[in-house]
């Protein structure tokens, strides 16, 4: 069979549209097969730690991938990097022309799969929000509900409730802080809340506006991941709202085994459990091949919503000082492994490199000479932070799938407990990246 070229390659993935492949007329479970079937293909460009590297890991089989990346303007990165349409956009192509190059099966189904990429960012691009978060309450209610939350937060949580049906079942509210979430579903809804959370504090602060109000909201003060203080009944619905990790992976288990009506959560930070690894929840994930570490985890939490330039250079300063200091050790030490160091206070990134690096060498007993060439280590820092901002853009082009296939490692666990699981978005990314609504409901044949 004729080989198309790399233009043609191009053009054929651009041109492929969202119904041709019929991935949104796929079942959970096969889409979730057909994203961990890509995603294993694809791990020499995205399973890798970048802070180790000191060259392109993946420059010798994808030249005209890593040609591309350095043809980027340092200055364009971070806005690249955050429009993912535009991202894929802008590296597609390179990676197409490498594919076709190699010139064989395995190749071309890659290539084929790589539609994927356009075809999940077109299904979740437009948040599915019914109306606007501010229509639950009255504009003066909204001001006293609101205060001491900032105005992002204070989105996020009107855009959740939005999605929530106003019903007479009790809500359950899944490690609530102060309770912001359960507090505008029962004034809103007026529907009885319960409230748990581990800290005192912070349950006494939620009682103290409940009772103010005369709310129908009650706090419980327990620990979510012992599973007779969890409160979790069948006729109960189940909110969370960035529930981190293992918390709503927890909740997800309990909720199920009690037969809790319905559960609607918003998944954060994956990476924050206590295992070292992922532990898959669905059968179809835990015959999957693939093996991801906290680090890996974390990859689809590298998008932000805030855009603070001064922020962003203190960022790049840290990562670069970073990196200077482990080629600095890795000389001294005579190694090749990266060494990481402790939480760096902003007030530090504000001194020189000279004393940064000197502090680090305290807290990892790396013995510096009184007389270095510091500007030198600093130099190598800068160069090493340019590669790994690369080898990060090439790996966030399948952010969006890794993320989608954790999300359905969870949809398809909660169809296997007999649950109908719908999946949207509440908010935009504006708001915040972390806008992915599941919404299950017991089914009831």
């Amino acid at each position: 069979m004729p080989q198309s070229s790399p233009s043609d390659k191009a053009t054929q993935l651009n041109q492929l549209s969202f119904n041709q492949l019929g991935y949104n007329q796929l079942s959970h479970l096969a889409q979730f097969e057909r994203l961990d079937s890509l995603l294993m293909k694809s791990r020499a460009l995205w399973q890798v730690k970048a802070f180790e590297c000191t060259e392109l890991p993946w420059a010798d089989t994808f030249p005209s991938l890593a040609d591309k990346v350095w043809s980027i303007d340092d200055a364009d990165i971070d806005a690249l990097d955050q429009q993912q349409e535009r991202l894929n956009a802008e590296l597609l192509p390179a990676l197409l022309n490498d594919l076709t190059n190699l010139d064989d099966s395995a190749a071309n189904e890659f290539i084929c799969q790589l539609a994927l990429l356009q075809q999940v960012e077109s299904q979740v691009s437009t948040p599915a929000v019914n109306k606007a978060g501010d229509e639950l309450l009255p504009s003066q209610q909204a001001s006293h509900f609101s205060a001491g939350i900032k105005g992002r937060k204070w989105q996020q949580i009107t855009s959740f409730a939005a999605q929530i049906k106003p019903t007479n079942t009790e809500v359950l509210e899944w490690c609530a802080g102060k309770g912001h979430l359960g507090r505008l579903i029962a004034k809103a809804h007026a529907r009885p809340v319960v409230s748990l959370e581990w800290q005192q504090s912070l349950c006494d602060a939620g009682t103290e506006f409940a009772q103010q109000w005369r709310l129908p909201q009650t706090f419980i003060c327990a620990d979510a991941f012992e599973p007779h203080q969890s409160k979790l009944q069948a006729k109960q619905q189940a909110v969370a709202l960035h529930a981190c990790g293992d918390l709503h992976v927890r909740l997800l288990y309990l909720a199920s085994k009690a037969n809790t009506e319905s559960i609607a959560i918003s998944p954060c930070c994956y990476h924050l459990i206590q295992a070292k690894q992922y532990q898959a929840m669905s059968a179809a994930a835990k015959s999957s091949g693939l093996v991801l570490s906290r680090h890996d985890l974390q990859m689809p939490l590298q998008q932000s919503a805030i855009a603070n330039p001064k922020q962003k250079a203190y960022r790049h300063r840290e990562i670069a000082w970073r990196l200077g200091f482990d080629s600095l050790q890795r000389e001294i030490n005579q190694s090749q492994q990266y060494l990481p160091i402790p939480s760096v206070k902003q007030s530090q990134l504000n001194q020189d490199f000279e004393t940064f690096c000197r502090w680090a060498g305290v807290q990892k007993s790396v013995p510096i000479p009184a007389v270095l060439d510091f500007a030198h280590y600093q130099e190598l820092g800068i160069a090493r932070q340019r590669l790994t901002r690369r080898i990060d853009l090439v790996a966030h082009l399948f952010r969006r799938i890794l993320e989608h296939w954790l999300l359905l490692d969870r949809i398809c666990f909660l169809e296997a407990q007999g649950y109908h699981v719908n999946l949207s978005r509440f908010c935009s990314e504006t708001v915040t990246p972390r806008n992915f609504l599941i919404l299950a409901e017991k089914s009831t044949n």
